[in-house]
């Protein structure tokens, strides 16, 4: 059973969201892609298949562009007879793969884009989710918040257009939850004196005793955002992109078996496991757990089982996850972590649903603007 593994160009955002001081000396600073936890999840998979007879494989193929991955999709597909591929490609390329892979018989799991773009109008019936959206993030983050009665936000956004659709996930949760947004202030990223006021902490976080409870961060790349704690001018706690950080995977988490998955891959590749790893390995878990479960290889078949609320998927962060049948996103607590300790799990057990409690974190099927053609 040959799962296809296609890389995208990520260019220099390899680079971003490194402190200045590192300049990649330590191993959790080089640029990474989540190929690791594709392989762990090779390795899992490998005891699933066995009784099965099935042998699991995973074939790595890299291009710039989606017409070049959509190539080695159909190179892959042809020569080797794989029909399920994890995508790690940047937003744009990730849609327009999926329209150009449409018309074959294939899945494909997107295990690296936050964009919510691709879960509503870019959305695919052939594309999951294992990766949480910004919505999602931007949800647990305001479920917190609200809890805590830390309700009046001072948003720092930045210039990057990514920058900008966190901010405005920000506002969507914020209004959702009742949260109060007292200002939003554009940073830059630049040392010319003159736009001082625009990239100091003391200048953008000003303001009187009552001004704000918390100050929330929208820098995708964090080359500004792990100034931001400590400096601001009223005492208040930071998050977002940096401070308490929304995020799908932390290697600190301790319960439902977290710490055996953690020191698993930390032993294999002498670092920890991110994010994207965590989701590329739990999309192979869901296709070898189908394929276990329904005791057939065949895609519809595989198709079928990811789409049954009544799965009980076991992702080691609690509770059954099942893929959401309006958007083919993986339904999943988040995890609230600061640099070295989970301090929450949301959703929060105060934010009711009459379905699913982990529908209260991002698109609910009332509010989706996906439409699979």
């Amino acid at each position: 059973f040959v799962i296809g593994y296609l890389e995208g160009d990520w260019g220099q955002t390899e680079e971003w969201n490194r402190h200045p001081a590192d300049m990649g000396r330590l191993p959790d600073y080089l640029p990474h892609r989540p190929f690791a936890g594709a392989e762990i999840g090779i390795d899992d998979a490998q005891y699933l298949g066995r009784g099965m007879g099935i042998a699991y494989v995973l074939e790595r193929r890299e291009g710039k562009a989606a017409g070049e991955l959509f190539t080695a999709l159909k190179a892959l597909n042809s020569e080797k007879g794989a029909k399920v591929f994890l995508v790690d490609a940047p937003e744009a390329v990730t849609a327009e793969l999926a329209k150009l892979a449409a018309a074959m018989d294939v899945l494909l799991f997107n295990v690296s884009s936050f964009a919510d773009s691709l879960r509503a109008e870019a959305c695919a019936g052939n594309l999951f989710h294992t990766l949480p959206n910004n919505a999602m993030l931007t949800d647990a983050l305001a479920q917190f918040l609200v809890v805590k009665k830390w309700l009046r936000v001072l948003v720092l956004e930045g210039p990057l257009e990514e920058d900008k659709k966190m901010a405005a996930a920000f506002r969507r949760a914020a209004k959702r939850f009742g949260l109060k947004i007292v200002d939003v202030r554009t940073f830059l990223l630049t040392q010319d004196p003159r736009a001082r006021e625009s990239n100091r902490v003391e200048q953008l976080t000003s303001g009187d005793a009552d001004s704000y409870d918390t100050v929330f961060v929208a820098d995708t790349h964090g080359e500004f955002s792990y100034r931001v704690p400590y400096s601001t001018v009223l005492a208040r706690p930071v998050v977002g992109a940096h401070g308490l950080t929304p995020r799908a995977w932390h290697w600190s988490y301790l319960r439902h078996g977290a710490p055996q998955v953690n020191s698993r891959f930390e032993r294999k590749y002498g670092r920890r496991m991110s994010d994207r790893d965590w989701a590329a390995w739990i999309a192979v878990k869901s296709v070898s757990e189908a394929v276990l479960r329904r005791k057939s290889s065949a895609l519809a078949s595989i198709r079928e089982h990811l789409l049954d609320q009544d799965i009980k998927l076991d992702a080691f962060k609690g509770g059954a996850f099942s893929y959401r049948p309006w958007d083919n996103q993986l339904r999943q607590p988040i995890l609230m972590a600061t640099d070295n300790w989970v301090a929450a799990v949301a959703p929060h057990k105060a934010f009711l649903h009459a379905e699913n409690k982990l529908d209260t974190l991002g698109f609910d099927k009332p509010e989706t603007r996906c439409a699979f053609n």
